[in-house]
């Protein structure tokens, strides 16, 4: 690797990092916690790549780009930030960076984008760019929150077919924000300033249906809401509707919970209409699929809740460990619910562990795992068939440290805590039932927080 970098970031640990590997890799470095000292470096002609920082002590890195691509068009930057957001990646983009890194960064992938982007300089010869417009905020409220590999996967690819006029399928459980997805991608694209229409079932089955919703949409977007629960005859409509279509017509994206591909391959959906809307396959994640970035979003809606005038909460360290290991079948809109009833019903401001487990009641973490199976399938099927789509959707990018713990702490506690209730409490049943020494059964109940009550049972 061959060239200069200068690297803008206010934590010295990082600089020095950053410093060290690029000059082991044959790079000259200039480091600086300063953006004032990056611009003038920039305005000297120093620098055949910029590694950026966001929130700095004198600026925003994001809002410099601008001023980057103005002063030295095709010096690629590359923005690294803590602010692990779908906003983050998105602006990034819009401004131009050359790519997008949430930290903590994995440091040889860092450096292999970083060898890229100088070989792209030498290779390229670019042309001024005109800055892009400011875009109108989507709001701060997006639950397209994560800091997981998978999270920054979907962002980069959401900022990345943003401004082309593919359609969208967007995929997920309910719950997970696919709607969010469509209208983010909507409202941060060159549409932004035209309608964005959500056709759901009842828009299409009237006569004037598809012509009313084109009326409605004026050039800008059309999403189609669970596009997998349409009749046949709504199909039909959409088909006629895309063919129909001409230059300067609005973007199409639908969103679907359930499994198209089975469900065209069943008869029950139309091939026309599944390879129309497939332009670009968006799967978002359910929260089983970023476990780490339940506590990030948990926090989220605290803090909302707190700006909605419900007071400032916080959870306790057994009541956030529940929240994180709880299956969450409902997924961030369920997660939102259970957090705005803990902020109005916490008796003080740190909620406890007793207040989560009242209010997620007495569903079993296992539910996620065995649903949708036949009742043929035995549970090791069942399981076996979860944990394949699990890695599946991670599309390449192995799941966060610890699977083996989290996965058996989903069939442990819900085994534990149904074994208690059958036999009412009582833990040396329980433990024969179980076929486990009692001291074991034990330790297991403190480990998992699991509460017992005792009480008559007959079983």
């Amino acid at each position: 690797m061959d060239g200069t970098v200068l690297v803008a970031d206010d934590d010295r640990t990082i600089r020095t990092v950053l410093t060290q590997a690029l000059t082991r890799a044959g790079c000259k470095v200039h480091a600086t916690s300063s953006l004032m000292t990056l611009m003038r470096w920039v305005e000297e002609g120093k620098g055949d790549l910029v590694i950026s920082d966001v929130v700095m002590p004198d600026g925003n890195g994001l809002e410099t780009l601008p001023k980057i691509n103005a002063e030295r068009p095709g010096l690629p930057v590359i923005i690294i930030s803590a602010q692990n957001t779908i906003m983050t990646a998105i602006q990034a983009t819009e401004k131009e960076a050359y790519d997008y890194l949430p930290k903590p960064f994995d440091l040889p992938d860092l450096m292999k984008r970083a060898a890229r982007a100088l070989e792209q300089k030498r290779r390229l010869q670019t042309t001024p760019k005109p800055a892009p417009e400011t875009t109108a905020s989507v709001g701060e409220d997006l639950p397209l929150v994560g800091r997981t590999p998978v999270m920054q996967s979907l962002y980069r690819l959401v900022a990345r077919v943003m401004n082309t006029d593919l359609t969208v399928l967007i995929t997920g459980e309910s719950g997970t924000g696919k709607s969010l997805i469509a209208r983010a991608i909507h409202d941060f694209s060159d549409r932004r300033t035209l309608p964005f229409v959500v056709a759901a079932a009842p828009d299409l089955e009237g006569i004037d249906g598809p012509s009313s919703i084109l009326a409605r949409a004026k050039g800008g977007s059309i999403l189609f809401d669970e596009v997998g629960d349409l009749s046949e005859e709504a199909q039909a409509k959409i088909v006629r509707m895309l063919d129909s279509l001409s230059d300067g017509g609005p973007r199409i994206m639908a969103t679907s919970q359930k499994d198209l591909m089975e469900k065209m391959e069943s008869g029950a959906f139309r091939q026309d209409l599944f390879y129309r809307l497939g332009g670009v396959s968006i799967a978002v994640p359910s929260l089983r699929e970023r476990v780490d970035d339940i506590p990030l979003l948990a926090n989220h809606f605290l803090a909302r809740a707190e700006r909605d005038g419900a007071g400032a909460r916080r959870f306790s360290d057994p009541a956030m460990e529940l929240i994180r290991a709880y299956s969450w079948p409902g997924n961030a809109r369920q997660l939102e619910n259970s957090i705005r009833r803990l902020t109005v019903t916490a008796a003080s401001e740190e909620i406890s562990l007793s207040e989560v487990e009242a209010v997620l009641g007495s569903q079993p973490a296992i539910e996620p795992l065995i649903s949708g199976s036949s009742e043929g399938d035995k549970l090791s099927a069942s399981v076996a068939k979860h944990l394949r789509r699990y890695f599946d959707l991670h599309g390449g990018v192995l799941p966060a440290p610890g699977l083996y713990t989290r996965i058996l702490r989903e069939v442990e506690l819900p085994l534990i805590e149904i074994a208690l209730d059958a036999t009412g409490g009582n833990q040396a049943k329980c433990a024969d039932l179980l076929g486990i020494n009692r001291n074991t059964l034990r330790k297991k109940i403190t480990d998992l927080d699991i509460r017992v009550t005792r009480r008559r049972k007959l079983m």
